[in-house]
């Protein structure tokens, strides 16, 4: 089996705002990406120590989530460097990784 080099990203964010839907946006309108998956955290809190949690008494609208993509090296580094501005500090993750190829 075939593999290809790909860098790995995982954004967090919280559901709630724009923010979500800027970034999805961007990724599939104007950067097309190979794929984007979006999580959705049961539970979660950042630099600021805000929990946002889902209980069965209420409906959060604010919950965690993960946008997570890859695609080539030097495209994702393209990519980051046009969201810097639109993404809080802290909260990109990047790795090396493999693709499987045909």
């Amino acid at each position: 089996m075939k593999h290809k080099d790909v860098t790995m990203v995982r954004i967090y964010l919280t559901e709630a705002g724009k923010l979500l839907k800027t970034l999805l946006a961007k990724l599939h309108d104007e950067e097309k990406v190979r794929g984007v998956t979006v999580f959705r955290g049961v539970s979660g809190f950042g630099r600021s120590g805000v929990m946002h949690s889902a209980s069965l008494l209420d409906l959060a609208l604010d919950l965690p989530v993960v946008v997570e993509f890859f695609d080539e090296p030097a495209k994702v580094n393209r990519i980051l460097s046009h969201l810097k501005d639109l993404l809080p500090p802290g909260h990109v993750v990047s790795w090396a990784a493999k693709v499987n190829e045909s």
